[in-house]
């Protein structure tokens, strides 16, 4: 039998004040205001946070050895992450959703053990992301 598959569709925005500099997590959140401390963030005015995904999203990214395979999508220029879900993984954030390289687990947390951080985007992604205009999906696969 296939292992289980579930996807979630995320759609946000660039903003001027993105850095795309944080060693150690990215984020993407609805808020629509973005000061320049803000260095893990890599898109706003997100349709969905944590609390927004589906039961069954959640519930899978919730077992043991669940695996996330992210898109980030800016145009033409995509960018991959792959991180690693947990049964500890609360994910009931109203406005954030966070990728971390560590083990640390919050609300605000989706997926942990990640292979990359905000700094570690592609160059020319998080170009088109300083853009307030730019349309960005991030598309979620949760495999189990």
């Amino acid at each position: 039998m296939p292992a289980a598959e579930v996807r979630e569709v995320i759609f946000g925005y660039g903003h001027e004040n993105i850095q795309a500099t944080h060693k150690t997590t990215l984020e993407f959140t609805k808020d629509q205001r973005l000061s320049k401390k803000g260095d893990c963030i890599v898109s706003v005015a997100a349709d969905k946070a944590l609390a927004d995904l589906t039961a069954e999203f959640k519930e899978n990214l919730r077992k043991p050895h669940a695996k996330l395979n992210m898109t980030i999508e800016a145009d033409e220029i995509t960018d991959q992450v792959k991180a690693l879900g947990s049964p500890q993984l609360v994910l009931t954030h109203l406005t954030d959703i966070v990728v971390r390289k560590s083990d640390y687990v919050c609300s605000r947390t989706l997926a942990v053990h990640a292979d990359k951080a905000a700094q570690d985007l592609s160059r020319g992604l998080v170009e088109k992301l300083k853009n307030p205009e730019q349309k960005v999906k991030i598309t979620l696969v949760v495999h189990v």
